[in-house]
């Protein structure tokens, strides 16, 4: 078993590099090369094929041996190592965060990707936006590039990258250039904030638009933004920050302004202190204040604007400081401003430009009206609690800086205008999946955005790739992945959904946060993607009720939603009092921002007529809103060509050089990366129509090859540069690439002069070729063609010779009956004659009579065949009629009685014989004609019957055949899905917990996690272990090594257990060689496209090695396993001598020869594969092919590369000619240097005489 090396799972790092010790029917043991920790063993699913060449990186995942998720991951691991941060997957990049700067995004790398193919420069993000740029230029569609992955994976920064790579060289005007890049600063001060797993978070989503104009420069820019995370402005995590806005006012704000908007630090405000307020290295927010206001100079906003803008921010932080206490003026339990807090109150009141007792009266009442008591109702004022009075402070200001975000993306939108835009690029950068310790309705709101934007790139990537090759033509193999349709459909549906359930709750009297989960746990308790909180693998989160949380099974893992506050972050518009007061206040600017409804507020804005109920009624939820906003966004990124970056967080702690493998095998899993790979590693991710070819490359050629049709033209050039045929397809509009084969396509035909001009000649003589050839073919066919018309002429005179052998037939018949009836005159002359002569007197007279009718008669006789047939039928008449007068005289002579009544019996006797005769004729014609009939119609019955009899019988085994075929098909098909389904569950189950794993490890839990898991996963083993009690036989071998089944074979005296060990072992062998084989068959064809004629070779030489037997032999054995066929009967352990010994000799060709020229070639590598079979399984086995050396194998030595299928499976008993003598095996044995072979069963006989 040495030097097999696999990848096996690892708890920290994913995966690990480990050797292959022994190996079970479901498992395989495994020891970490490293020698850090035991042999343990795991299933084959979980195991992967490790490459000799693993230390080398690649730049495309593509490109990789072994494609799976484990090569992947050690992929990025050896490049993250040397600070290659970027890794393409086919046309994806994948971004790993460095967590430090690197120098590789100056304007030289800018120049240095610029028109340059994917895959001719290292991977990097610049590439990408290049790449964007270009299709839109090809194709005249706009592009997205959507930006992806966790909380701290970069997806910001590679934004801006992509952002500046656009503007900085595509840009007409530096000014707009400019505008457009310092829009980042002023929107990250605003919108972005300090998390557990990201100092800069960006929590909004945003969609920039960067427009082209009709020369394809930049024009103008637009920012549309999603979901403003509204809790954080009043509330924080004890390790978490508000915008960081408020804290680079806080350090950064001259002293007049800090004065003026009464400034300090941040541990005196109550929205800053329940987070951390504390100096963080890597922030600057002194340093970043000056950026923000020169960035904000730089777009073009002005002092008074900026003002604004800080006066705005000041009045939110001052009005989180105002107190309430009970109040001492009224019993009603309500609530006034508490004395300390009057300051504060008139400065909040000066900020926003209102009066400060309206202020005060606002925030501790509201007035309610009822429709009772006439048309206006009646108007009465409600004192609110000091609990209720404080919430309404937090939703002024969660308002008021809502509306103060809007404001600042339209004003930044107002900076780079664009008067024409023939198409745009969009870079999407939203926020990632997030889950914590405490996950609530902002965390509901992004993941479920984020299952969205998964589906779309299932779609674009996974199901609409397989679409397209199936369009087109292009042979592909087709990959199952996990789809999350069920999640958003419980989340997003209008009537039975998440958000339309927390919509009807809002409009009940009294909305609670439990009553809505309650709802929600009755309403999926059988939805698999809906979970209780109590089976959480987070042990806090298990204490929680089905009252207080739900648990969602995400696409990335489980998440558990704590429901407090729920409602109300869905609802949380300002009420009537609040709103009423800031549209009149004095200040402009914040009546500028109320002077119509936000978009987050909806249309809850309340005049004061109207109720509570019904305002409540006519709400548009911010779910609802943020819904609809979501598939706008997805009607945008359906509507443009995507293109992806997955951006990845290398570890928790946000520190430079280190690489949690387990952590990012689980983001390349949640981000469908491996089903990508499955896909891609077959695939062909480079694609372009023949038009858009033809007009990219037809500059480069003269023109009388230029003139040609787009297709032609694309397999003239393809075939002159010689490319690969595995390299690409053709299909019914466009020519398709293997991933970076299209980069060394477009490096040949943009190659120099000189290598220019000789492609045009090689394209030449081409096109010579084929016209020649379509002469060739014109030729043939007009040789064809003559030929055609003489045979037809031939046909032609076969069936005039039919037709005139049935004219002579049809004229020559008459003829043949008339010549019957003279034969028949005749003979009645000759008794007319012999009676005449018989006559004493009165005979001459008589015969001179019969003398014309004899005449006639001769006459007849000499002119049958040259008289009209008619004429010789009138006159036999005649001469008939004549004879019979004759007859009539004769007999009226008297002249002797006893003559005349001899002559007249015996013409009553002739005439009576002639009767009889023709009578028995006609009788006997009938008797036969009716015979001949009833024949004809027996033998018809009969064929119509056995037609029939064969018809019904074929229709019964057809039938019988459909409906078994079926009944397979149906049992096959509900076995996969079944598979299928479980398969996924297990996948789900996996990721959930691995996300609950990296949830914990936040609060030192991952170890309970992991110890639970291992628990359940034990108890699990242990079930399934019972089960299989009840099926073992009298030996239970599972728990055997490797090495032990062989030596108990080659020793063991005890017939029963021998067999079973046999059995057993090459069982073993037979689930070891498909696990191999399931993974050479994904990775030799496309190792052998990808990698050129290096990969080719290599590709051959791994299928040498891996062939334990000719090809015909192992696809009998697999057309068994395929259609589904019983397996041979379980055989009685017989006695060792006993085993019939058979042999077996059949030709073998390996696969590196089996790519000869010709078949000339290829019948001279021919070689021969022998085998002795031992009973049912191999014993010797032996290979000679021409200029090789012969392989010799013997059991017990060389299990792993001989073949491991029984007798029966091979079929070599049904195959004609295969079998051979024992003298035959033994020779060749012999000479090719085999030693002799001795049954074990002797050996054991010898060793026990002796003793």
């Amino acid at each position: 078993m040495e030097g097999k090396r696999v990848w096996a799972p690892n708890t920290n790092e994913g995966y690990e590099l480990c050797d292959i010790v022994d190996f079970a029917v479901e498992t395989i043991t495994a020891q970490p090369v490293s020698g850090g920790g035991a042999a343990r063993e795991v299933s084959y699913d979980r195991v992967f094929p490790a490459d000799d060449a693993d230390n080398n990186d690649v730049d495309d995942n593509c490109a990789l041996m072994f494609l799976n998720e484990a090569s992947l991951l050690h992929n990025l691991r050896k490049r993250y190592a040397k600070g290659a941060i970027y890794t393409y997957t086919a046309n994806i990049l994948i971004a790993v965060n460095p967590y430090a700067s690197l120098p590789i995004y100056d304007g030289k790398s800018i120049e240095r990707y610029r028109g340059k193919s994917l895959g001719v420069e290292p991977p990097h993000v610049f590439a990408i936006a290049d790449k964007a740029y270009r299709d839109m230029k090809a194709s005249k569609t706009s592009q997205s590039v959507i930006v992806s992955g966790e909380s701290g994976a970069g997806k910001t920064e590679s934004t801006k990258y992509i952002i500046r790579y656009l503007t900085d060289s595509l840009s007409s005007s530096g000014d707009l250039e400019q505008r457009i890049l310092q829009a980042n600063p002023i929107l990250e001060s605003f919108g972005n904030a300090k998390t557990t797993r990201n100092y800069n978070s960006s929590r909004f989503g945003k969609f920039v638009e960067i427009h082209f104009d009709s020369k394809s420069t930049v024009s103008g820019a637009y920012i549309s933004h999603y979901l403003l995370e509204k809790s954080r402005i009043v509330s924080q995590a004890s390790e978490e920050r508000n915008y960081h806005i408020f804290y680079q006012m806080c350090h950064g704000a001259p002293a007049d302004m800090a004065g003026a908007l009464g400034l300090s630090t941040p541990d005196k405000f109550r929205y800053l202190k329940s987070g951390t307020t504390t100096p963080l290295k890597g922030l600057d927010d002194k340093g970043d204040f000056l950026k923000l206001t020169t960035a904000m100079g730089l777009i073009g906003m002005s002092q008074e604007e900026q003002v604004n803008i800080f006066k705005t921010v000041g009045a939110v932080l001052q009005l989180g400081n105002i107190d309430f206490e009970e109040s001492t003026k009224d019993n009603k339990g309500g609530s006034e401003v508490a004395g300390s807090s009057i300051t504060v109150a008139t400065a909040v009141a000066n900020l926003l430009g209102v009066n400060v007792d309206d202020l005060k009266e606002k925030l501790c009442s509201r007035v309610m009206s009822t429709t009772r008591g006439g048309a206006m109702g009646t108007i009465y004022k409600v004192p609110l609690k000091t609990g209720e009075a404080s919430s309404a402070r937090d939703a002024m200001a969660k308002t008021i800086y809502s509306r103060l975000f809007d404001w600042i993306v339209a004003r930044v939108n107002k900076c780079f205008p664009f008067s024409e835009s023939v198409n745009y690029i969009g870079v999407l950068d939203i926020a990632g999946f997030e889950f914590f310790q405490h996950n609530s309705f902002e965390q509901f709101c992004i993941n479920f955005c984020n299952e969205k934007l998964q589906q779309f790139f299932n779609e674009k990537v996974l199901k609409q790739e397989q679409e397209i090759y199936a369009k087109e033509g292009i042979t592909y193999r087709e990959i199952e992945y996990l789809d999350n349709q069920d999640v958003i459909d419980m989340i997003e549906d209008k009537k039975e959904g998440i958000l339309a359930a927390l919509d009807e709750e809002a409009k009940l009297p009294t909305p609670l946060d439990k009553h809505f989960s309650q709802t929600l746990h009755n309403k999926f308790k059988k939805h698999f993607r809906f979970v209780s909180p109590k089976k959480s693998k987070v042990p806090s989160q298990k204490k929680l009720t089905d009252d207080e949380a739900f648990m969602i099974r995400h696409y990335a893992g489980a998440v558990c939603y704590e429901v407090v506050g729920f409602v109300d972050k869905n609802n949380d518009a300002l009420h009537a009092d609040l709103e009423m007061l800031l549209d009149e206040t004095k200040d402009a600017f914040i009546k500028e921002l109320f002077s119509k409804p936000a978009s987050a507020e909806g249309d809850a804005k309340d005049s004061g007529k109207d109720n509570g109920k019904r305002a409540k009624l006519h709400f548009e939820s911010v779910g609802k809103k943020f819904s609809s906003q979501l598939t706008e966004l997805m009607d945008k990124l359906r509507a443009t060509r995507s293109n992806f970056v997955r951006c990845i967080k290398p570890n928790l702690k946000m520190l430079p050089n280190i690489f949690s493998g387990a952590e990012i095998l689980s983001q390349l899993q949640c981000a469908g990366m491996v089903e990508v790979l499955t896909l891609l590693q077959g695939g062909y991710p480079s694609r372009t129509a023949f038009s858009d070819l033809y007009e990219m490359y037809k500059g480069f050629l003269p023109a009388k090859l230029s003139s040609l049709d787009p297709r032609t033209f694309c397999q003239a050039l393809f075939k002159a540069l010689g490319m690969d045929e595995t390299h690409f397809q053709f299909g019914m509009s466009k020519v398709f690439f293997k991933s970076g084969k299209f980069a060394e396509f477009d490096k040949m035909t943009k190659a120099d002069p000189e290598n220019l001009k000789a492609l045009i000649e090689t394209v030449t003589r081409w096109l010579v070729r084929k016209r020649w050839r379509k002469v060739i073919f014109g030729v043939l066919s007009t040789i064809k063609l003559q030929r055609k018309i003489t045979y037809r002429g031939n046909a032609a005179l076969l069936v005039q010779s039919v037709i005139r052998r049935f004219n002579a037939q049809n004229k020559i018949r008459p003829r043949i009956r008339a010549r019957r009836e003279l034969l028949a005159i005749q003979e009645h002359l000759k008794i007319v004659n012999d009676i005449i002569s018989k006559l004493k007197k009165d005979g001459d007279k008589f015969t001179k009579k019969l003398k014309p009718v004899e005449d006639s008669i001769e006459e007849v006789s000499k002119g049958l065949w040259t008289i009209d047939p008619k004429t010789i039928f009138a006159k036999l008449k005649d001469a008939n009629d004549e004879i019979a007068r004759q007859l009539t005289e004769l007999k009226s002579k008297k002249k002797e009685q006893e003559e005349e009544e001899r002559l007249r019996k015996l013409a009553e006797e002739m005439e009576k014989e002639r009767l009889r005769k023709e009578e028995e004729e006609r009788k006997r014609r009938e008797l036969e004609e009716e015979l001949r009939k009833k024949a004809e119609l027996e033998a018809a019955r009969k064929k119509a019957e056995e037609e029939e009899r064969k018809r019904q019988e074929e229709l019964r085994k057809q039938r019988e055949a459909e409906a078994a075929n079926k009944k397979l098909q149906e049992k096959l098909e509900k076995e996969r899905q079944e598979e299928l389904q479980r398969k996924q569950q297990e996948e789900q189950e996996k990721r959930d917990l691995e996300l609950a794993v990296r949830v914990a490890e936040d609060t030192s839990q991952g170890k309970d996690v992991l110890e639970d898991a291992r628990k359940e996963e034990e108890k699990r083993q242990k079930e399934a272990a019972k089960g299989k009690e009840k099926k073992k036989g009298k030996h239970d071998l599972s728990k055997w090594k490797y090495a032990e089944l062989r030596d108990t074979i080659n020793t063991s005296v005890d017939l029963e257990l021998l067999e079973a060990c046999r059995e057993e072992f090459h069982r073993r062998l037979k689930v070891y060689h498909a696990w191999k084989m399931k993974h050479m068959k994904k990775n030799m064809a496309t190792n052998a496209a990808t990698s050129g004629p290096g990969g080719a070779q290599a590709a051959e030489v791994v299928a040498e090695e891996d062939q334990r037997a000719p090809s015909e032999v192992l696809e009998n054995a697999a057309e068994i396993n395929d259609t589904g066929a019983p397996p041979p009967p379980p055989r009685t352990a017989s006695k060792a001598e006993n085993r019939e010994q058979r042999y077996f000799k059949i030709p073998f060709i390996r696969p590196s020869d089996q790519n000869a020229a010709n078949k000339a070639k290829m019948y001279k590598k021919k070689g021969w594969w022998y085998a002795h079979f031992d009973g049912q399984w191999i014993a010797r086995q032996l290979e000679w092919h021409p200029e090789k050396d012969p392989v010799l194998l013997l059991a017990g030595r060389d299990d792993l590369e001989m073949c491991e299928l029984s007798l029966e499976e091979t079929g070599l008993c049904r195959k004609r000619g295969a079998e051979i003598l024992v003298e035959e095996f033994d020779e060749a044995w012999t000479k090719y240097g085999g030693e002799p072979w001795t049954p074990a069963w002797k050996e054991k006989a010898a060793k026990s005489k002796k003793k």
